[in-house]
C-alpha cells in the first residue's frame, strides 16, 4: 500500500495501467513499440501521445503511468547522461541509464513516480530492462506493461524466438499491440514503433486496421 497523500491504491491501479507498450530483442536490434492512446478515467483524452521517450542516440524509455511523472524522469535522466558523457568521455550504458532511473524510483518511494518503465537500447549488446515505480529492474529478452500486457504478453509469449529477424521482431511487436487494441479499450489509435541498433536509432508509425 502507498502512503496516504499521493495517490489511493485505487487511483494507482488505473494510472498504471491506461495503456499498452512492449519490447523485445532481435538479434543485434531492441524494438520498443507503443499506442497512442491516452485516457482520463473512462474519457479518451489524446489519440496523438508518444509513449516513447528518447533518453540518447542509443536508447528510448517505453511510458505506462502518469504522463508527466514519466515526462519530469525522462528528462532528469537525458541530462545526466549527457553530463556523464561530458565529463567521463565514454557514454552512460543501457544498464547505467535504467539503474539511475531505479535510484531516483527508489529514492522516491513515499511520494513515488506513478509509472512503469520499459528501457531499451544498445551499448555493446542490445539491452532491455523493466522497472516499476519502486525501482525494481529486471533484464529481459522481451517485456510488456499496461492495461493490455496480459493480451500482449501472450502474443510475445507466443511468438518469441532468440533466433528473430528484425523484421519479424517488428512484426511481433505489431501484432502484440494490434491485439491488445483489439481487446482493451484504453489501448488504441495506432502503434509507434522505435528500432535501436549499434548505429540506428529510426521510428516509424504503423496504422491500426482491422
Amino acid at each position: 500500500m502507498l502512503p496516504a497523500g499521493r495517490i489511493g491504491d485505487d487511483k494507482l491501479a488505473r494510472a498504471l495501467h491506461g495503456t499498452t507498450t512492449v519490447g523485445l530483442i532481435a538479434g543485434d536490434y531492441v524494438v520498443l513499440a507503443a499506442d497512442k492512446r491516452a485516457t482520463a478515467g473512462t474519457l479518451i483524452a489524446s489519440r496523438r501521445v508518444k509513449k516513447i521517450v528518447k533518453i540518447t542516440d542509443y536508447s528510448a524509455m517505453t511510458i505506462s503511468g502518469l504522463v508527466a511523472d514519466a515526462q519530469n524522469l525522462a528528462d532528469i535522466v537525458r541530462e545526466e547522461s549527457r553530463y556523464y558523457a561530458l565529463m567521463t568521455g565514454v557514454r552512460l550504458s543501457v544498464k547505467g541509464i535504467a539503474t539511475l532511473l531505479a535510484n531516483i524510483l527508489f529514492s522516491s518511494k513515499f511520494f513515488p513516480y506513478i509509472v512503469q518503465l520499459i528501457v531499451g537500447g544498445y551499448d555493446v549488446k542490445p539491452r532491455i530492462y523493466v522497472l516499476d515505480l519502486y525501482g525494481s529492474i529486471t533484464e529481459e529478452k522481451y517485456a510488456a506493461t499496461g492495461s493490455g500486457s496480459p493480451v500482449a504478453y501472450g502474443v510475445l509469449e507466443e511468438m518469441y524466438r532468440d533466433d528473430l529477424t528484425l523484421d519479424e521482431a517488428i512484426d511481433i511487436a505489431r501484432k502484440a499491440i494490434r491485439t491488445a487494441i483489439l481487446r482493451d479499450s484504453a489501448t488504441g489509435d495506432g502503434i509507434d514503433v522505435v528500432i535501436i541498433g549499434k548505429d540506428k536509432y529510426e521510428e516509424k508509425f504503423i496504422p491500426f486496421t482491422r
